[in-house]
């Protein structure tokens, strides 16, 4: 189904899920060249379409004081070059209207946070530059309301969308992932994404810095191949521990290579 969408990543005749990775954010180009380098061996090896993931700039963090980025421009063109060396598509998040143009012209798809999965302009902004359109669903929504975003990027001329689920709020400070949301975005004929590591995140808490549950992604991941999601996204690190975001719930990428055999294994089991 993705191959609909993304004639860029299509594999032969994989029977595989797709996978979106890399890091939480570009630290810089030596770093992120070598994530990529080491993920892009893997799926070749293994035969699974990827994406390369990063943030060029974080939006959201809970303090002042975290790192945010080491600059749009600087950030993008890393991005741009990941692509062309390794020839993967890229994807990285859009925060506000005017950046969607402005990082279309470095990557191939454009990712709306979960937080703001609602903002229409947002969403027809980036829908506008024919960019392929991943929306994360938004904690605090049923699968079932994700059927609206889909609605606006398509009815904005771009039918090159799909969903990312990463849970949802359970309390203050957890989050639960309901697996009946895989089937029901699905029925959207749209691609359906797993967010195996923000899903174990544990937001709010009262240091500020957000914690996580890294020994349970591969849990999430099998459970996500068993209902039928068509592709992972899985934040990934050779240090998580000294990531400059989102390392509490990171997989560290030593790690990546085992979980994908083990996934695949999951994977054939059910076609």
């Amino acid at each position: 189904m993705i191959n609909k969408y993304i004639p860029e990543i299509k594999n032969g005749t994989s029977q595989n899920f797709f996978l979106m990775a890399g890091p939480c954010a570009i630290e810089g180009e030596e770093i992120a060249m070598r994530i990529a380098e080491k993920i892009v061996t893997i799926t070749d090896k293994l035969n699974i379409p990827y994406i390369f993931k990063g943030s060029y700039r974080k939006a959201n963090r809970s303090r002042l004081d975290s790192f945010k980025g080491i600059g749009d421009e600087k950030a993008l063109k890393i991005l741009e070059k990941i692509g062309n060396t390794f020839g993967v598509p890229t994807v990285t998040d859009i925060h506000e209207s005017h950046e969607a143009a402005m990082a279309a012209a470095y990557v191939d798809v454009l990712q709306i946070p979960a937080f703001l999965c609602r903002q229409t302009d947002l969403l027809v902004a980036a829908a506008k530059t024919n960019k392929v359109v991943n929306v994360k669903k938004g904690q605090f929504l049923s699968a079932g309301s994700m059927k609206f975003a889909v609605d606006k990027i398509v009815e904005s001329g771009n039918e090159k969308v799909f969903l990312t689920d990463r849970g949802n709020t359970f309390g203050y400070q957890d989050l639960i992932v309901d697996y009946r949301g895989i089937p029901e975005m699905r029925s959207f004929n749209v691609p359906t994404v797993m967010d195996c590591t923000h899903s174990l995140q544990q937001p709010n808490q009262t240091s500020g810095v957000t914690g996580g549950k890294p020994a349970l992604i591969e849990t999430i991941a099998k459970a996500a191949i068993a209902v039928g999601a068509d592709g992972l996204f899985i934040e990934t690190h050779p240090d998580p521990a000294n990531a400059k975001s989102d390392g509490a719930n990171m997989l560290h990428l030593d790690l990546l290579e085992g979980l994908m055999e083990k996934l695949i294994r999951v994977r054939q089991a059910i076609l």
